[in-house]
């Protein structure tokens, strides 16, 4: 084996790696709530960034176009339309998770236990 053939081989095998880490990172949450919405209460780790302000500050977070960003608000009509702003920039991976009250309550929720 030549070294370049080594070489393209090790390049290969790095991307392949750093490809597998972006695959199973966590998802970027942010609530794209006004700041006193988010103050009364927002999921744990959620980043707040208000709706009209997603496309100027999502940089700030992530460049990674391919990220997984997870958006809610309160209904669910805000993030539908930071969902769009982020898609309009190129974002591939975002998603419109709907309403926090909703999503406060299923994190709420002890797992259940199949019965055996």
């Amino acid at each position: 084996m030549s070294v370049l053939s080594v070489l393209r081989r090790s390049a290969l095998l790095m991307l392949a790696g750093f490809a597998s880490v972006a695959a199973v990172a966590n998802p970027i949450w942010i609530d794209v709530r006004s700041t006193e919405e988010f103050n009364q209460g927002h999921l744990p780790g959620a980043l707040n960034i208000v709706h009209t302000d997603i496309a100027s500050k999502i940089s700030a977070v992530t460049s990674d176009k391919t990220a997984e960003i997870q958006l809610y608000c309160r209904s669910g009509r805000r993030s539908g339309l930071a969902m769009e702003a982020l898609q309009k920039l190129g974002y591939t991976n975002v998603h419109n998770a709907g309403g926090y009250a909703e999503l406060a309550a299923k994190q709420a929720k002890p797992a259940q236990n199949p019965q055996q």
